[in-house]
């Protein structure tokens, strides 16, 4: 028998601490998390596709549960092509709430078999975002405490190089 599977989807611009939490929470419910890092997206990401996917596989390189790969196009559809019926969500705050819980709705409209799992990131790592963690690292500030040890690593090149 398989045992059930979700996918978390996002951007991971950067994967922060608090992404790091919701999927290791989560592998106390599910077997097995898809971390799927969206290629399409409306925000202006500071790391390439490459980059991103490269960082969350390096992320969790030491959980044999999670698999990390790329997608593109609707979530919805992505799902159903992986045979998963479940999205993990994180939260974080109120506002956070309303715009998932809108994303969950749709998705389910275009879907019926489709569920979403909302799971809240440890109280330590759930006040910050990605876009915070990026505007601390190009202000230079220390993100060490925000990001796995990999991400940090990943800034400091994309800084110096500029690339």
């Amino acid at each position: 028998m398989m045992g059930k599977e979700a996918i978390y989807p996002g951007t991971f611009d950067p994967i922060t601490l608090g992404h790091v939490s919701v999927v290791r929470r989560a592998l106390i419910i599910f077997d097995k998390i898809v971390v799927a890092v969206a290629k399409e997206t409306a925000k202006n990401t500071f790391f390439t596709l490459e980059e991103r996917y490269n960082m969350v596989r390096e992320t969790f390189s030491d959980e044999p549960k999670i698999e990390v790969v790329k997608f593109d196009g609707l979530l919805v559809n992505f799902a159903k092509s992986r045979g998963i019926n479940i999205i993990l969500r994180g939260l974080r705050t109120v506002s956070d709430f309303e715009y998932e819980f809108q994303m969950a709705l749709t998705n389910r409209r275009l879907d019926k078999s489709i569920e979403t799992v909302f799971i809240m990131a440890e109280d330590d790592v759930s006040y910050f975002s990605s876009s915070l963690v990026r505007e601390i690292a190009r202000l230079g500030g220390d993100i060490s405490s925000l990001v796995p040890p990999n991400v940090v690593r990943w800034f400091n090149t994309k800084i110096k190089t500029g690339k």
